[in-house]
């Protein structure tokens, strides 16, 4: 016969709640957005879907609803985040810039590292590349914190800082300053498109690469 702790025992043991089979998340919203990048990595923006985050995550659908209000606030936050990306690119081209003691050089090369990492990570990521410039059609969040790499700083303000080198280097006149980072990002993202989805994807590898050191030597005389 059963002692009465032995019963007791038993009743607990059959009231527990069955341990869950998926990942309690501490931080949901951005085990998300990692899951939303992966998404877009394999199929560009229109992949990033929550249904599917949420499965790749390993949580309930409606667990996303929490943190992201619809589809477009999940894709817009994977959307920053792959902007992200884009400046730490362009921070380790311009970090593997060979020390010089020439002022003028440094600038030079640390510009042109601007362009040359944003063209390197289109055509490696492209479907990141994809989703990180599927966004409002403002430049709303061109200095948002969810936009920058390392430094801190978004691609559009890693492209500001190096125009100001030039600047500074006595390459680029104050009067010709303003206004300068539309022109230089409006040729290398053009470039960038006609080889990831244009009529130029299919370039060797190295003639891609000299055409973006091209268009770069063509920013350079016209700024």
């Amino acid at each position: 016969m059963l002692s009465t702790l032995e019963v007791a025992a038993m009743t607990a043991a059959g009231n527990e709640k069955p341990k869950r089979d998926t990942y309690r998340h501490g931080d949901l919203r951005n085990t998300l957005i990692e899951a939303g990048l992966e998404l877009a990595r394999q199929g560009g923006p229109e992949a990033v879907v929550l249904r599917a985050a949420t499965r790749q995550a390993g949580v309930v659908p409606n667990a996303a609803y929490r943190h992201f209000a619809d589809r477009n606030a999940l894709l817009h936050a994977v959307s920053q985040a792959a902007m992200a990306h884009v400046a730490r690119t362009m921070e380790a081209e311009q970090a593997a810039v060979p020390p010089t003691e020439d002022p003028v050089a440094a600038a030079r090369a640390r510009f042109r590292a601007v362009g040359t990492g944003y063209l390197r990570f289109a055509q490696e990521e492209p479907g990141l590349f994809r989703t990180a410039f599927h966004v409002p059609g403002d430049m709303t969040d061109a200095a948002a914190d969810t936009a920058a790499g390392t430094t801190g700083k978004t691609p559009f303000e890693l492209l500001g800082e190096a125009l100001d080198g030039l600047v500074d280097a006595g390459l680029l006149t104050e009067d010709r300053r303003p206004g300068a980072e539309f022109l230089a990002w409006s040729a290398v993202h053009g470039l960038a498109a006609l080889l990831i989805d244009g009529p130029l994807r299919g370039l060797h590898p190295t003639q891609a690469q000299e055409a973006g050191q091209h268009v770069i030597d063509m920013i350079e005389r016209g700024i």
